[in-house]
């Protein structure tokens, strides 16, 4: 795999939309990608393989398939993850991980002071991933998905600026290109 992640732009819609829809079906409403580019609150994330054969897009231009993104917003020193998604037959190798590295680093860079999402109960594969890299549970917010009503775990990571955490994160992110990028 030749994996790297970069910023969301104006070519990458059409598949970011289309991995939003095969990860998240019943989302209401969707979220309007094209807005987002120009919402100075809003970072978007597109992990992509460029040993993976080309895509073409609606418009007939070629371009490297996109395996995932994640989108933050920045708000009031808060760095919020608002999705992390990578499409259903490229999971269980290392995209979300590496979304949530590279969040992370952005989150630093941009001198938040915390970051947080809601993730399903259900989904304990992420809940894992970010307990992994320092989040901590921090309450539920009852009925919070719309397509079923069910519960969302707030997660939280406010150790951003310390160095004990950033001593952790360097061992996890050299253990995850060990792991899948040699």
């Amino acid at each position: 795999m030749s994996l790297h992640v970069r910023e969301m732009r104006a070519e990458d819609l059409e598949q970011v939309r289309a991995v939003d829809l095969a990860c998240f079906p019943a989302m209401v409403p969707p979220t309007n990608y094209r807005t987002e580019l120009i919402n100075p609150m809003a970072h978007y994330l597109v992990a992509l393989d460029d040993a993976l054969p080309p895509v073409e897009d609606a418009s007939g231009r070629r371009q490297a398939f996109i395996l995932g993104f994640t989108g933050l917003w920045l708000m009031a020193g808060e760095m919020h993850i608002i999705n992390l998604a990578v499409h259903p037959d490229f999971r269980h190798r290392g995209i979300g991980e590496r979304l949530l590295i590279q969040g992370i680093e952005l989150a630093f860079e941009l001198s938040a002071v915390l970051m947080t999402l809601e993730v399903r109960v259900s989904n304990t594969a992420a809940q894992a991933l970010y307990l992994k890299y320092g989040f901590t549970k921090r309450g539920v917010r009852k009925g919070y998905y719309l397509d079923n009503r069910e519960d969302a775990v707030i997660m939280t990571l406010d150790e951003l600026h310390e160095s004990q955490y950033w001593a952790r994160f360097n061992e996890l992110k050299a253990g995850y290109v060990g792991r899948w990028l040699t």
